[in-house]
Order: structure tokens, then sequence, then C-alpha cells
């Protein structure tokens, strides 16, 4: 059996938590109920009209069709020889209503009609919504692609993360998230706005991470005026999220020093950045034309003595004493993989004996 008192709760619930209204839930349902009479007490030709009246609990179901002398589409045409005594208030090409609810929801079929219809309309209604939060999602992000806004974790469920912006709940996804990271409500994160878009299709696509390599230059602007100024700018980052980041850095101002002013005094801006990315290392280099140079101090925290740079092979050698080694490698090579995809050249680390 269809069971409008219970439609009509969960439309009431829905609207309330969603902020869907509930006129476009009654149509979405009125559409499901189309679609199941027309699968299985129908078929797909016929112009099914659902009327559903949830604060009387009553539904209309009804088939339009055509009335014309001579019927080559039952689905859609009825004849004046069909309409019996009724023949004479009809003309010919009017379009006319079958009143098909009290078949439908007679005693033989209302449990199975019911049943079909539910399923229909709670498949929909779950798709709307999913389709509803995303439109709003994009709404909510729409013109924030590339930057770190701060939101407060709402819940923790499973693998997701929900975090309350201006009062709306939105998702970092397992994948985005970063294990350092201990997201407990009702703590406050920087949350990176990676991509706003729509597909050929309409269909929008948010996502947001605290993975993202370009999150960490992000959070710098809001430490950093004069990033937003131009005064400085980050050339190129690379980041194992988690566990240290590196950056380029340069000026068109002689006077200015990017690292120094990306450091702050006693390092006070690099460590409210740090503290953001719960403790994450960062590690600023200066940009410039000589490689040797730029890959010496992309090295850090290793003292490297001398580099060597094959720009025919995009390879260079970095000298150091072997007490260096440990620091210049990294946990796992981390610290040169990082060099070498900061200056896109192919560091071999040598050792100098003493």
């Amino acid at each position: 059996m269809l069971d409008l008192k219970q439609i009509e709760q969960a439309v009431t619930i829905i609207s309330l938590e969603k902020k869907i209204a509930k006129e476009k839930l009654i149509e979405i349902i009125e559409a499901a109920i189309k679609t199941a009479y027309k699968k299985d007490y129908g078929n797909r030709d016929e112009e099914v009209n659902v009327k559903l009246d949830l604060a009387n609990h009553s539904i209309e179901i009804a088939i339009e069709k055509t009335v014309v002398k001579e019927v080559t589409n039952p689905s859609l045409e009825i004849s004046f020889e069909e309409l019996g005594d009724d023949a004479a208030n009809f003309s010919e090409g009017d379009m006319i209503e079958l009143d098909v609810t009290d078949e439908v929801m007679s005693e033989e079929n209302a449990e199975s009609f019911g049943r079909i219809a539910s399923q229909a309309a709670r498949q929909v209604i779950i798709q709307k919504i999913g389709d509803t939060e995303k439109e709003k999602t994009y709404e909510l992000f729409e013109g924030k692609e590339g930057q770190a806004i701060s939101m407060k974790v709402e819940i923790v469920e499973g693998g997701k993360v929900i975090f309350d912006y201006n009062g709306n709940q939105v998702v970092l996804p397992k994948s985005e998230q970063v294990s350092r990271d201990n997201y407990s409500a009702p703590a406050r994160f920087f949350i990176f706005v990676a991509e706003v878009s729509k597909s050929e299709t309409g269909s929008p696509k948010v996502v947001l991470s605290r993975k993202r390599a370009e999150m960490v230059p992000a959070i710098f602007s809001e430490f950093v005026p004069e990033i937003e100024e131009g005064v400085i700018t980050i050339d190129r980052v690379v980041r194992q999220a988690g566990i240290k980041t590196k950056m380029l850095v340069s000026t068109n101002y002689d006077e200015i020093d990017p690292v120094g002013t990306l450091i702050g005094q006693k390092g006070i801006r690099v460590k409210g950045v740090m503290d953001e990315l719960s403790g994450e290392k960062i590690d600023i280099i200066p940009n410039s034309d000589d490689m040797s140079e730029v890959i010496k101090k992309a090295l850090s925290p290793a003292e490297v003595l001398k580099v060597e740079v094959n720009y025919e092979e995009n390879s260079a050698n970095a000298y150091i004493l072997p007490t260096e080694r440990a620091k210049a490698v990294g946990k796992n090579g981390l610290n040169v993989n990082l060099a070498t995809q900061l200056t896109d050249f192919k560091i071999s680390i040598v050792d100098i004996e003493e």
C-alpha cells in the first residue's frame, strides 16, 4: 500500500534537513509514481498525470488521450465508440483524462503498486538530494577556486570529515585528507578549494582538499600580505602532505628578501603556516638563474659543498660530507626526491671525504 501519511512525514523531514522546497519534493515523487505506473501497469508511450495531495493524503492517477474517429495508437488515442454515452460531449482532437486511480489502488493492486511506487520515489529523492547538495556546494564555492578557507569540524563519520561552512555542511573525502591531521569537533582547519567546475552536461563538481601542494601557498597568502600584493611570488611548490613542503620563491624588488618575508620576524609567519599544517616542515628556497645555487639550497637542511650541473642531461651532482648524507637524502629518499621535483633536475648525492 502507498502510505501517503508516511510520505508526507518524510517530505517534511527532508525539506527541513536538506533545505529543499516541499513542492519540489512532491514533484519528484509524482514523477517517480508516473514512471512506476508506466513500467508496471501501462506502457512508456502513455501520457500519465499524477496529482499528489499530501495535505489530504490523496492521490489521483489519470491517463491522457486524444479523441479520434479511428484509433491508430491505443496508448495515446481513444475512439468515440470507446467513450460510449459520453461521446456526445467531445469533438475530434479533444484531450481527455481517464482516471485510473481506483484500478491502481484496488485491493488487488494496491500493495504491489505501493511497494513499486515507494521504491521509485525513494530512489529518485535520494538522487535529487545528491544533485541538490552538489549544486548547493558548487554555489558555495563558485569563484573561490584556489583559495584556502578556514572551516570548523562538525562531524567525523567513518572515513568522512564533515565541516561547517557558513551554516552548510561540506565533506572532505578520505582521499583528500592528511593522516597527520587530528580531525575532531570543533577544531578549525584551512581547506583548499582545488576545483570548482561544471561538466558539459552541467553536472557540478567541487574538490576540497588538505592534501594538494597548492594548498601551502594558499595558506601563506593568509599570513603574508606581500603575496596578495604581488610583491612576492611563489614560483613552484612540491609536497609530501603531512611531512614536508619545498617552495621556490622570488621577487622583482631588490630591497625585498622573499625568504625572510615568508619566514617573518622570529619565524612567526612560517610557524603560523606550519601550525595550520599540523607541524609539517616547510623549506623556502630563493629562486635564481644560478641552478647550482638553487639545487644546493633545495637540499636543505643538508649543507652542500658544491653542485655540478649538467644542463644537457638535466642532471646534477651535489657534493656533501658523509655526515650530511642522511639529511640530504632524507627518510626513504624524501628530501632529495622533493628537491628533484622542485628543480626538474635529477640530483645525485656524492660524498666527499674530509
